[in-house]
């Protein structure tokens, strides 16, 4: 049996890098998976706490004009009062559901200061996601109303630019800044109206709160890292045991051509071919069938 110096080769210490950087990446991988599951576990537990508040004035909670909504405030439950001013309407292209086209539309309530909530009123059915206009849309409940909503962090990205009253994403900054106004930072997803309007939008489901898929990607990425270093174990042992596999493979041709050398025993004669008698017929041979 032979040590195990041959993984001082270059192959082996090629094979010995390879298999590092493999499992650190399947380590990393795996780390990352649980970092996120761990996000995702703060995130939900925000959200259960905040749900269980009772609603609190917009002001008191969504951050002023020029600020970002704190995190921890997401989807707690606000009420505000005002004007929805229906002609600086916001529509939010692409918001598909299902599999189904649609639009969500966002109007700003202009309260007794001046300073306007976004409100997403809610989401609409479309032929195309990104063809609903302005005048498609439902109108909101005229006069005073009264809202209650969950407040939403903002969104970012090059998403978020408006354009003739369109975006892909909501973000109260840009919201205010093409429509000349001033806004509370963050915005709030419509739970209910009061007065209740004549059409009514589909609200945005809630966030689900379960721990997703992260937990168990975490442990696959790591079986991975640990599975190459059990390989590489096991073909060390192997080559160890039985040398290497390009050896093995040309003994194994060595000992079949070897039985052709000379003083060899000589393969067994095949059994000749029994002659066919001629067949017994008192048919004439012309009107025999010819083979």
């Amino acid at each position: 049996m032979r040590s195990y110096r041959f993984l001082l080769s270059r192959r082996w210490l090629v094979f010995a890098v390879i298999v590092a950087l493999l499992t650190g990446l399947a380590w990393w991988l795996g780390q990352w998976q649980f970092d996120r599951l761990e996000d995702r576990q703060s995130r939900n537990a925000v959200v259960r706490a905040n749900e269980t508040h009772d609603p609190a004035p917009v002001e008191d909670v969504l951050a002023p004009p020029g600020q970002g909504l704190d995190v921890d405030h997401e989807w707690r439950v606000v009420n505000a009062t005002g004007r929805y001013d229906v002609e600086d309407t916001v529509i939010v292209r692409y918001r598909t559901r299902d599999g189904i086209a649609g639009v969500d539309v966002v109007v700003p309530l202009v309260t007794a200061d001046g300073t306007a909530v976004v409100v997403d009123r809610g989401w609409l059915r479309t032929e195309n996601a990104g063809t609903a206009t302005v005048d498609d849309v439902p109108a909101p409940p005229s006069g005073t109303v009264t809202i209650t909503g969950w407040a939403r962090v903002d969104g970012t990205g090059a998403s978020t630019e408006v354009e003739e009253q369109s975006t892909r994403a909501i973000n109260s900054a840009r919201i205010g800044e093409a429509l000349d106004r001033t806004v509370y930072g963050g915005f709030v997803d419509l739970r209910s109206e009061d007065p209740e309007p004549t059409a009514t939008l589909e609200p945005r489901p809630l966030p689900e709160l379960n721990n997703g898929p992260h937990f168990f990607y975490g442990l696959q990425w790591w079986f991975f890292g640990v599975l190459a270093i059990i390989g590489f174990g096991y073909l060390a042992y192997d080559e160890r045991k039985r040398g290497p596999r390009g050896e093995r493979a040309r003994a194994g041709r060595v000992v079949a051509g070897s039985a052709a050398q000379p003083g060899s025993p000589a393969p067994a004669p095949r059994e000749k071919k029994r002659e066919r008698k001629p067949r017994q017929t008192n048919v004439p041979s012309e009107y025999q069938r010819r083979r």
